[in-house]
């Protein structure tokens, strides 16, 4: 394949998928008699979220996400070069939840490998399949995100409890040829702060209870709240600061953000302090809650199912993650 580096890479289609079942405020809030429905939302914006069934897998997700985005492209499957998925809960450890996905589209020829940036991993999947593009390594693909957090949120954590919802995301990339032109994604992290946002158990050092009804709070999310917040809203700042000042922009000059769908309040908090109305912001938290890695793909997925992007129009990502992990880059619709 020959080197690519001069070439435009863009976002040819976008596509995202959740769960058919609807988990609301009042159902988790049976647990937590002492907290209302209107703290809750005061406090996330969540409103609702989708959570899986037993029966369901995240791979199964993310297909639905691939296939809807590879319509939306208007290609085939047999053109994709290379899957690139993140997520922090894959369906089983080995091998990558990639590969099951590669199988399951009918394309296990193909590169395909799974990262782990928590929140942020789909922008980082975006800027390695962007440079895998313009090396020549690949010529198309699929950069998906699926993240089943129902399976790991602790019930009777009211910190974590309302927060997290299932649900996938995926765009095909692709060297430009009239689809939405993708720049540069910065990418960056703070590991003073890593354990704001952890979930101890499940890897080599925990990867068992030691018995039967053994204790299960590692095996669950655990966050820091007051930690988080405080450096989300500086990280996300950064972040649309950063890629204003590297695209030569003005906050007046972007049309859109499609950030994390982290908490409403750390993103109505960032909007005040980078000068981007709040109005600009793309946000599925009312409905989705934080699905992680696949937040930013499933709002993009949204709103181009809404039509609300016009041709020319400046999109900024933006993601803070467990890590923690920073990351923000332009779309160009």
């Amino acid at each position: 394949m020959n080197n690519l580096t001069s070439e435009t890479v863009c976002i040819a289609g976008v596509g995202y998928a959740v769960p058919a079942t609807v988990r609301a405020n009042s159902e988790i809030l049976k647990a937590f008699p002492h907290r209302t429905e209107d703290e809750m939302v005061r406090l996330t914006g969540i409103k609702e979220r989708r959570h899986a069934a037993e029966d369901e897998c995240a791979t199964e997700l993310a297909a639905t996400a691939v296939l809807h985005a590879l319509v939306q492209a208007g290609m085939r499957v047999e053109q994709i070069d290379g899957i690139i998925l993140a997520t922090l809960i894959p369906d089983q450890p080995v091998p990558s939840m990639a590969s099951a996905l590669a199988r399951l589209l009918g394309i296990p020829r193909v590169l395909a490998f799974d990262i782990n940036a928590a929140c942020s991993g789909w922008l980082y999947a975006l800027e390695v399949g962007r440079s895998f593009i313009r090396s020549g390594t690949a010529k198309n693909l699929i950069v998906v995100t699926a993240e089943l957090l129902s399976r790991i949120t602790n019930p009777n954590d009211h910190d974590t409890a309302f927060l997290f919802g299932d649900g996938a995301g995926a765009a095909i990339l692709t060297v430009g040829k009239g689809g939405h032109r993708l720049h540069r994604m910065g990418l960056s992290g703070d590991a003073e702060q890593f354990e704001s946002i952890q979930r101890p158990g499940g890897g080599a050092r925990h990867p068992w209870p030691a018995a039967e009804g053994g204790d299960m709070d590692s095996f669950y999310l655990q966050m820091d709240g007051a930690s988080v917040f405080k450096h989300a809203v500086v990280g996300f700042s950064e972040q649309i600061e950063q890629t204003l000042a590297r695209e030569n922009l003005k906050p007046a000059d972007i049309a859109w953000v499609v950030p994390h769908q982290a908490n409403e309040r750390i993103l109505k908090a960032v909007s005040k302090r980078v000068g981007i109305p709040y109005e600009k912001f793309v946000m599925t938290i009312s409905k989705y809650g934080n699905t992680s890695a696949a937040s930013v793909s499933m709002a993009l997925g949204w709103a181009a199912e809404e039509g609300i992007f016009n041709a020319g129009d400046k999109i900024i990502f933006c993601s803070v993650g467990a890590g923690l992990t920073f990351a923000g880059g332009l779309l160009v619709w």
